[in-house]
């Protein structure tokens, strides 16, 4: 996790996210026109969908990786280490995301909230996530916390496509969606599609390398646990009156089905 083959790409992935990030911004505020109806406010939409789009991927890596995790041929503790980075990454794209939704909601709407069906599966979505990060602060061996928080996390993703879908299955003030709607018929063109487009990639790219970040200090924050454990089990080792035999009884029945180390 710490070579250098790993921290250029990181740093390569900072670049490109800062890069296309501005280069957005610039066309979403100076280039791009104003919508016919929304006018200025239409701006928001380059960052808003992409946040939201990302917050959608974000918990999509999240379930994959739990799945991979309680599947035994594929069992390791990285997968584990992965889900819960992307999920933190997916709560705070999901927190902006109901921010620039309310900026959004308060000149469109005349209000900063409303219980909107949109709005409020997204603020549970929020919720069930964080409620994800708490139960795996809950001590607990390695295994035991990785197949309870895959479980809560695939849990957690049902609410996914229940927002996604919300705008068609029930009336809600917030609009349609622009681009994947039922119909596949994309709803802005020109400049504005393509500023839009390049908020979704550019966006995705900062996901990536958020990603990269949170992943490496997961790992060494197991490897820090690992050493700790190790360390407390040489100490009881050289213990008086303490066979090692006993030792190594003890540490392999409390460590049944856990995975290898990062």
């Amino acid at each position: 996790m710490g070579s250098k083959r790993y921290q250029r790409l990181r740093r390569a992935m900072g670049i490109v996210s800062v890069l296309l990030v501005a280069v957005t911004v610039v066309l979403g505020l100076w280039v791009t026109p104003p919508d016919v109806v929304q006018g200025q406010l239409v701006r928001l939409i380059y960052v808003h969908p992409p946040m939201a789009w990302v917050a959608y991927l974000a918990y999509g890596v999240t379930s994959l990786a739990s799945v991979l995790y309680l599947w035994r041929r594929t069992r390791n503790l990285r997968w584990d280490l992965l889900a819960a980075s992307s999920a933190e990454v997916g709560v705070i794209f999901t927190g902006l995301t109901l921010i620039t939704g309310s900026i959004w909601g308060r000149p469109a709407w005349g209000v900063w909230w409303t219980w909107d069906a949109r709005l409020t599966t997204t603020a549970l979505l929020f919720v069930l996530y964080i409620g994800y990060l708490a139960l795996r602060r809950i001590p607990a061996d390695s295994h035991q916390r990785a197949v309870r928080s895959a479980i809560a996390g695939l849990i957690a993703f049902i609410d996914v496509p229940i927002v996604h879908q919300s705008v068609v299955w029930w009336r809600t003030l917030h609009q349609g969606a622009t681009v994947l709607n039922p119909s596949l018929s994309p709803r802005i063109h020109g400049e504005m599609a393509s500023t839009l487009l390049l908020g979704f990639i550019a966006f995705t790219f900062v996901y990536v390398w958020m990603l990269l970040h949170r992943y490496q200090i997961a790992a060494l924050e197991q490897n820090v646990l690992d050493a700790e454990l190790e360390k407390l089990i040489q100490e009881r080792r050289n213990e008086p009156g303490l066979g090692s035999s006993q030792i190594e009884s003890s540490g392999d029945a409390n460590n049944v089905g856990q995975p290898s180390k990062v």
